[in-house]
């Protein structure tokens, strides 16, 4: 990036992109307490886990990383509001889940793993992550490591077609 492309950046667009490239990068988990306070609370929607302060964030991102440690997670595109301390940042996350187990997942599938998401970041004012909130498709994740079926797939049609049958007699004995 140039002198002339950084001084443009805002500064909540530096914050992160100095926070991102320590964490998904340099995998530098002993600067936790210079992204994360104790305030800090990270919802991660499709795991239905909320992280609240430092520690459990760092035990979460370390358990990540254990799980696949091949993992890359670049910024594909990130955008900021200084006055708010706001930022949106998409992602796209590639790897194996071949490590240590994760989230209740063990032993690992041994199976890769590419999938885009966002997160929705608000900073307090000393610019550590006051919320962040991630979003991606959990049912892909679920299919790429083998927990659902491929979409599409006989399995998957099956599925669908038992539940449209359940709903269908569900509705027809309500009436």
């Amino acid at each position: 990036m140039s002198a002339t492309e950084q001084h443009q950046q805002s500064t909540t667009e530096q914050r992160l992109r100095t926070i991102w490239r320590e964490l998904f990068e340099d995998r530098d988990l002993g600067k936790a307490s210079e992204w994360w306070s104790e305030r800090t609370v990270d919802h991660f929607l499709a795991l239905g886990v909320s992280a609240t302060g430092a520690a459990e964030l760092t035990s979460f991102f370390r358990e990540l990383f254990e799980a696949v440690p091949d993992a890359k997670m670049p910024i594909e595109q990130l955008t900021a509001d200084d006055d708010a301390r706001r930022a949106v940042v998409q992602w796209h996350l590639t790897g194996t889940m071949s490590g240590k187990p994760f989230q209740g997942i063990e032993p690992p599938p041994g199976r890769r793993v590419d999938i885009r998401g966002c997160d929705v970041f608000t900073l307090d004012e000393d610019g550590r992550v006051l919320e962040n909130t991630i979003y991606y498709d959990a049912a892909e994740f679920a299919r790429q490591i083998g927990m659902l079926p491929p979409r599409d797939s006989a399995v998957d049609r099956g599925i669908t077609a038992a539940f449209n049958a359940s709903t269908r007699l569900r509705a027809k004995l309500r009436r």
